[in-house]
């Protein structure tokens, strides 16, 4: 992974702290909505590398049937929610539905400009089509980029497509030839600038595949859950194998003379490490020339850390994989920065390792008792994973329901734990926002 990333995950040993009013400006509070949970689901590239995020409420979807009023209500309450952590759109995309109806709202013009996409759908009750191709004009030169829906007979579609950067169709209540014919309309269509093709809500494999062949850049949708694995996948990877072991021994007593042995059995795990240690921007004073200097220097916790995201890496990584080391940084970073708030004597290092372990049984495809068995782990950790109970367990909870399609298990989780659904949403932003970062580079 890029050095930056690394860095990154290493961090510092002081506890994570959450941004506070000055920093965000947050602007006043939307008006509450039941059930105002957060959710996002990953977007890929064609390449099949993870390309961003889809954010909506659990109760908002680009609905155009839904009524102006009711649909503001949402946007209001998801564009206040964006607007709490900018930061998060430093390295990943962000892709929001939105009703044209809400594009004059002071949010809008306030959100973090790099990497966010508004995602339009273009409103029934919208009559004024010269005032929208403005705004959207505006909206672009700001440094938003723009998405629009595909709603051939709404009259200011066929002007604003051609401000879009990105042409989305609903593949899910599409016909195949409609799809087809969308994407030979927009790469035949005259614009200023490039407009990608964007395939939204694909279920399988098969319709992935035709929106591949039919020139879409981007795919979102249930069909990278569904996807089949390679055939030839072993079900014990030496290089995961090796990286359990080294974990075990940073875990537990071994002496430093022990894992650097270890360490030397992976040339490319001991290479990344000394130019880690060896980058600019650590700002060490004196090259480190060997892994016993290395480790003094890293001391075991951020190793730790180091290998429990490494132990997620794959090599030629498919959908399952990259959904997988989401899923793992995701929780772990969800359940590091609810507990700065929440369990603020805790370790962070416990908290992080509870919610990246909690994905151990599906990466061994062992069961998780049986995967720990051999883990040395503080019994807080262990009490979360194995027993659900103790100090930890309530926000793991909070961190595995964060990714369901399930709104009473987000609100029954959340309650238990005692957190309001604003303070799940930032930390679910920041957490996605990290992984995204960490994952950007994979060698």
């Amino acid at each position: 992974m890029a050095l930056f990333g690394l860095k990154k995950l290493f961090g510092s040993t002081q506890k994570v702290a959450s941004p506070s009013a000055d920093e965000t400006s947050p602007p006043p509070a939307a008006p509450s909505l039941p059930g105002d949970f957060l959710q996002r689901s990953a977007i890929f590239d064609r390449k099949n590398r993870p390309a961003g995020h889809l954010f909506h409420l659990r109760q908002a979807s680009a609905d155009a049937s839904a009524p102006t009023a009711q649909q503001r209500q949402f946007d209001d309450a998801l564009l206040n929610t964006l607007l709490t952590t900018p930061e998060a759109w430093s390295s990943s995309r962000a892709f929001v539905p939105i009703s044209s109806a809400s594009l004059g709202h002071p949010a809008v013009d306030r959100l973090a400009k790099p990497n966010l996409v508004l995602n339009i759908q273009l409103a029934e009750e919208d009559n004024e089509p010269d005032a929208l191709i403005e705004r959207l004009g505006q909206l672009r030169q700001g440094g938003l980029a723009i998405g629009i829906f595909r709603q051939p007979r709404h009259p200011a579609f066929a002007r604003a497509i051609a401000q879009a950067d990105f042409a989305i169709i609903d593949i899910a209540h599409s016909e195949a030839g409609a799809i087809r014919d969308f994407s030979a309309a927009i790469r035949a269509g005259e614009s200023a600038h490039p407009v990608r093709l964007f395939g939204l809500d694909i279920d399988t494999p098969d319709e992935h595949h035709l929106c591949h062949q039919w020139h879409f850049e981007l795919f979102h949708g249930r069909f990278a859950m569904n996807d089949n694995p390679k055939p030839d996948r072993p079900h014990a990877d030496p290089h995961k194998v090796l990286l359990f072991n080294l974990l075990r021994l940073v875990q537990g007593d071994a002496e430093n003379p022990e894992i650097v042995e270890a360490l030397k059995q992976d040339p490319l795990l001991t290479f990344r490490i000394l130019r880690y240690l060896n980058s600019p921007g650590l700002g060490l004073s004196h090259k480190i020339e060997s892994i016993n200097q290395a480790l003094v220097i890293l001391g075991r916790q951020r190793l730790t850390r180091w290998l429990a995201v490494l132990l997620f890496s794959a090599r030629e990584p498919d959908f399952g994989d990259w959904l997988l080391v989401e899923s793992a940084l995701t929780r772990g970073r969800l359940m590091e920065v609810l507990g700065a708030e929440l369990l603020p004597e805790r370790s962070q290092d416990a908290l992080f390792m509870t919610g990246i372990f909690s994905c151990l049984d599906k990466l061994l495809r062992r069961p998780l008792p049986e995967a720990l068995n051999t883990m040395p782990l503080p019994e807080v950790v262990r009490q979360a994973l194995l027993e659900r109970s103790g100090p930890l367990a309530a926000l793991l909870d909070v961190a595995e329901a964060s990714e369901a399609f399930d709104l009473a298990r987000i609100e029954s989780a959340a309650n238990k734990a005692g957190l309001p659904a604003a303070t799940v949403n930032r930390a679910l932003l920041a957490a996605t926002a990290w992984a995204s970062e960490v994952t950007e580079h994979w060698e």
